[in-house]
């Protein structure tokens, strides 16, 4: 397990990292995990290619600034997979093109937004819902995602974007990462026979994934 140091540096270098590859624009998105009982928390309008380690926001469970700039505006929605999913060490929230895009559709299944189109989405990631739309800044999209409890490791806000939960802050990185590239491989695929995974390879998959 990381320290508060070594954890502030780790934020801030999978951020920039997440950032220069084009997965998060401008000041959207926010990140966060778990330290003890509290919770480091990137700040409110900054962008996630220069995250200060020394600056990062750290909040209670409840959400009582500790310490650092103030925390983004959207601490609600990371408050919400930590109370409803007791092994969750980190949340992803990322505006990312080809997962938005699956947001704002009409056709996608709101109980499977991203179908298990390859092994690594299932893995990493599982069944995606999506939370209906709510305006950003609005807590009311944590108490929907509260309201799941805990059955889901990733959402999708809908006409918003991703939100994604791991044990720790690299696999939820990772799984934010997998649902992106899987929603970018279902957009360049809209409109042909895609052959998906069966249940029964899912429930292999899930099997052999229990056992790593």
């Amino acid at each position: 397990m990381l320290n508060e140091k070594d954890l502030r540096l780790q934020i801030s270098a999978l951020c920039a990292s997440l950032f220069q590859r084009g997965f998060s624009v401008g000041t959207a998105g926010n990140v966060s995990a778990k330290i003890g009982d509290d919770i480091l928390m990137t700040p409110t309008n900054s962008t996630l290619g220069a995250i200060d380690p020394d600056r990062i926001s750290k909040l209670d469970a409840n959400g009582n600034h500790l310490a650092g700039d103030k925390p983004t505006k959207e601490f609600f929605l990371h408050r919400a997979f930590y109370r409803s999913r007791p092994e969750c060490g980190a949340v992803v929230h990322l505006h990312s093109t080809w997962a938005t895009a699956m947001s704002c559709l009409e056709e996608t299944d709101p109980d499977d937004c991203i179908p298990p189109l390859t092994p690594y989405v299932v893995m990493r990631v599982g069944t995606v819902k999506l939370v209906p739309y709510i305006r950003p800044g609005d807590p009311a999209a944590g108490d929907r995602i509260t309201a799941l409890n805990g059955k889901y490791a990733a959402v999708l806000l809908a006409n918003h974007g991703p939100v994604v939960s791991g044990h720790d802050l690299f696999s939820a990185v990772c799984a934010a990462e997998e649902l992106e590239e899987t929603a970018k491989l279902l957009m360049i695929t809209r409109g042909q026979r895609t052959r998906l995974l069966s249940r029964a390879d899912i429930a292999d998959l899930k099997r052999s994934f229990a056992n790593m």
